[in-house]
């Protein structure tokens, strides 16, 4: 990892002046073995699971081609730790920090990445058009749950490019190249958390030789609770009741988390 991309918490459920500075200048916080091991053991079966059933492209399926699929059968949410990942109170208590407020789910994708899997070329994940007002904050946790290793692909981030407005694809034709200024992340130990603004360009850039062991990851989006969002997901609504139904949120210290109002229609191309 070059240069060092490390921001090694004083506590959990707290983030220093300094770790909430760098968020902000640089879009981006590194949180080395943040989640428990227990969780991690257990979210990693239901990353097969979701894999090896066809789960996860049954609920690909269900968003290239809404209207011919439905909703899935199954959502990751559903998944009992993945569920307790959603609303993992240190987590949220971190995501509330650098929000300086309530926040909302977003969403959820979680995957059991190749050796072999092609790179993701340079974009960012905020779903607020480029015409429309940035101030309010949307932030996406990478959970790298076996963390990150030369044998697999390694993370790459532009710091400061959450400050400039820009489409999500503005970068995309320098595919998964290095670009200047950025920081590669490619050394974190099982159950390291990368906390990105969601503006926040990025890219997957690839094993060479595509000969190393799978990469297991979750990520989970989050916004805060003062605007109207874009869902991505066709069936958000039917997510959103069940992570409700399931009582996956603390409805004392995040009472929105789940909330149906702060969403837009859903359209597709979002």
């Amino acid at each position: 990892m070059a240069p060092t991309a490390s921001a090694a918490l004083l506590d959990e459920s707290r983030l220093t002046r300094d770790q909430l500075d760098q968020f902000s200048r640089s879009g981006y916080l590194v949180l080395p073995g943040f989640l428990p091991a227990r969780l991690v053991e257990r979210l990693r079966p239901e990353v097969d699971h979701w894999v090896d059933q066809g789960f996860r492209a049954r609920s690909i399926a269900s968003c290239v081609d809404p209207a011919r699929h439905g909703a899935p059968p199954l959502m990751e949410l559903e998944l009992p730790a993945h569920g307790e990942l959603i609303g993992h109170r240190p987590l949220l208590s971190l995501i509330s920090q650098v929000m300086e407020g309530d926040l909302v789910f977003h969403h959820l994708h979680s995957d059991r990445q190749a050796p072999d899997v092609p790179g993701k070329p340079w974009h960012h994940d905020f779903e607020q058009g480029v015409g429309t007002d940035r101030s309010s904050l949307m932030v996406h946790a990478l959970h790298y749950l076996d963390g990150l290793d030369p044998s697999v692909s390694s993370l790459a981030v532009l710091p400061g490019s959450h400050l400039k407005t820009a489409e999500k694809s503005a970068l995309a034709d320098h595919g998964t190249s290095p670009l200047p200024g950025e920081v590669v992340i490619d050394s974190l130990p099982a159950g390291s958390t990368v906390l990105l603004h969601s503006a926040l360009f990025h890219a997957r850039r690839p094993q060479p030789g595509g000969t190393g062991k799978p990469r297991y990851f979750v990520d989970a989006s989050y916004c805060s609770a003062n605007t109207m969002w874009p869902p991505v997901k066709p069936y958000w609504r039917h997510m959103l009741g069940r992570a409700r139904e399931l009582g996956l949120g603390d409805d004392v210290q995040w009472p929105e988390l789940f909330a149906d109002r702060h969403f837009t229609e859903y359209s597709h191309g979002n």
